[in-house]
């Protein structure tokens, strides 16, 4: 079933952000974090497969209706993005699925794909009241900086080999020190490259591992969205 465009509350301003509702009406909150695209039709139809999976899941437009059109755009909308005023877009995502009464869990879960992974990791490491879980899928933004000290919650991460963009390095280098200050943290390698679940772009995306990695997501968030 297809999901629709809403508008909640956050930053004290109506934001724009796509829900999908799970074919039972009912089920846990799950926000979806855009690529540094936008909420553009990928993600929308991403939004779509996990509601069709049982989830409640909210994609909110950090661009507030002005996607990228080139990957130059993309880049300069990535760099200007305001981290924190994205965070409290985040969190108002989170707040607003948590009054849905079609909302089962006592706090969301967060997914994010490139841009969105970073922006994931850092949602759940400033609102741990409300976010309980995050999957950072090939996560990459310069200006986020994690403090792994105040992270809670559970994090699943998803890393291509290949990945120009996020090196295997620097993406041991980030889980070591997660888990080195306790954090729950569970981590796989594919081999593949940068944007591997984007089935929009037949160019980087490997259907093995983006299948892969949807199982594990799956069952990673019901797992820990109670």
């Amino acid at each position: 079933m297809a999901g629709s465009m809403i508008e909640f509350q956050a930053n004290g301003r109506l934001v724009p952000g796509y829900l999908a509702l799970p074919p039972g009406g009912r089920g846990p909150g799950l926000i979806v974090v855009q690529e540094w695209w936008g909420l553009v039709d990928h993600i929308r139809d991403v939004t779509d497969r996990f509601g069709s999976e049982g989830f409640v899941a909210l994609a909110p437009d950090l661009y507030h209706g002005q996607p990228a059109k080139s990957p130059d755009e993309a880049r300069k909308k990535l760099m200007a993005l305001n981290i924190a005023e994205a965070g409290r877009d985040m969190s108002g995502a989170a707040a607003h699925l948590l009054r849905l009464p079609q909302v089962t869990s006592r706090k969301v879960g967060i997914m994010g794909f490139c841009m969105g992974g970073q922006l994931a990791l850092y949602a759940l490491q400033e609102y741990p009241e409300r976010i309980a879980a995050a999957v950072d899928f090939y996560g990459i933004h310069p200006n986020v900086r994690l403090d792994a000290a105040r992270v809670r919650g559970a994090i699943l991460a998803h890393f291509g080999r290949a990945d120009q963009s996020v090196s295997e390095a620097d993406a041991r280098e980030l889980v070591g020190r997660l888990a080195a200050a306790g954090v729950a943290v569970e981590v796989h390698f594919y081999d593949a490259g940068h944007a591997f679940f984007n089935d929009s772009r037949p160019q980087v995306f490997d259907r093995a591992a983006a299948t892969l990695a949807l199982q594990r997501t799956l069952a990673f968030l019901r797992s820990h969205l109670a």
